[in-house]
């Protein structure tokens, strides 16, 4: 990893970390974190709104400390954070981290072939609680996986139109993952791999021609004051990782009734959060509209050359998954998946997909009573 431990130690080394305590007279006071800005939908509604429900479950004694943005960990470093208890919970990229997480980074090269969220992040939540593999790979790390994030499907904003493969060759495009990286070479551009939170800097000074991420991002970070043009060109969603990863230690000392709480409370801000987030990116293009932005669809050269790279990168998951990320057994690992997305597009069918309460309680049915009493304890 590109950062030293003991330099992030004593970077919050001024932040009193909390004494914890589980007995009936006192509260159990953690530290959340999330590196999205306090609006962004992962940290407004799986942090801060999700804080306030882990309160109120817990009747107080439960209590979050809620830090967002950068001012407690930068985005790579969320997963040391974890590790050595200087958050107990937090959010944490695995595109970030690749060589510590490389199952969740096999799976996530499957991204760039979907566009439904709501399917996404109800499945990769299920997947990542319950295959083997993935989970050896959560305890290896010392980490619990409690849930899912998923994005809506990025598109991409420009200083200047690209609309076809011509206006797009040659251009410096912010890309996220490998597979969607692989995608804009092979259509001629050259893809930068940044934080999101650089995007608008790196668009502004024109170091970016263009960058990747959900349309939210336009109102939410500002970027269509920088990016005067946006195309609806699908690239892919990201969800590797967890929206909420505890620190195994912490974890194991809670007693079960909190352990459900926090289920319960993950539950609900999950699938208020992707709901939202929804909404959130439809809304953003209307308004980045009325604010003077340029949204095209793509022209077809350039949407053909998406939709033969999903069929081409599907056709090399497993191979790609085995030489580049180790894993023994890809096929049981990326069919299992596969598998799973399946079963949660056909759960959510007939179901209202803007109905928070009724999506919460199929993600409780469905995922976390079926999780084992000791979920978790290593």
């Amino acid at each position: 990893m590109n950062f030293n431990r003991n330099a992030l130690t004593l970077a919050v080394a001024s932040l009193a970390l909390p004494a914890f305590a589980t007995s009936a007279q006192a509260a159990t006071s953690f530290i959340a974190n999330s590196f999205y800005d306090q609006q962004h939908p992962h940290s407004r509604y799986g942090y801060i709104e999700w804080a306030e429900m882990v309160k109120e479950l817990s009747d107080g004694e439960l209590q979050p400390e809620v830090y967002t943005g950068t001012v407690l960990l930068a985005p790579r470093a969320n997963l040391q954070g974890i590790q050595d208890n200087i958050v107990q919970v937090a959010h944490h990229a695995a595109i970030y981290t690749p060589s510590e997480m490389p199952v969740a980074n096999a799976v996530q090269e499957l991204g760039f072939n979907y566009d439904d969220p709501l399917v996404s992040i109800l499945a990769v939540t299920d997947f990542s609680l319950h295959n083997p593999t993935q989970l050896a790979e959560w305890e290896d790390l010392n980490i619990v996986y409690l849930g899912a994030y998923s994005t809506p499907p990025y598109m991409m904003f420009c200083r200047e139109p690209v609309r076809n493969l011509e206006e797009l060759r040659g251009k410096r495009i912010r890309t996220a993952g490998s597979t969607v990286s692989a995608w804009v070479e092979q259509a001629g551009g050259t893809p930068v791999n940044v934080p999101s939170s650089e995007m608008y800097s790196g668009l502004d000074r024109g170091s970016l021609d263009c960058a990747t991420n959900a349309t939210n991002d336009l109102i939410d970070r500002s970027l269509w004051e920088v990016a005067k043009h946006t195309t609806l060109l699908p690239t892919g969603m990201y969800w590797s990782g967890p929206q909420w990863g505890f620190n195994e230690e912490f974890w194991s000392g809670l007693d079960d009734a909190q352990r459900d709480v926090f289920k319960q409370a993950t539950a609900q801000a999950m699938t208020r959060m992707i709901v939202q987030f929804i909404s959130a990116s439809e809304s953003a293009i209307e308004e980045a509209k009325e604010l003077g932005n340029n949204v095209y669809e793509p022209e077809a050269d350039l949407m053909e050359s998406v939709v033969a790279f999903r069929e081409q990168a599907l056709a090399n998951v497993y191979d790609k998954a085995r030489d580049e990320y180790g894993v023994e057994d890809p096929e049981a690992l990326i069919d299992d998946f596969l598998s799973t997305y399946e079963k949660w597009q056909a759960l959510l069918e007939g179901v209202d997909r803007s109905d928070e309460e009724a999506l919460a309680q199929l993600a409780m049915d469905e995922i976390y009573s079926k999780l084992p009493a000791d979920y978790g304890i290593y």
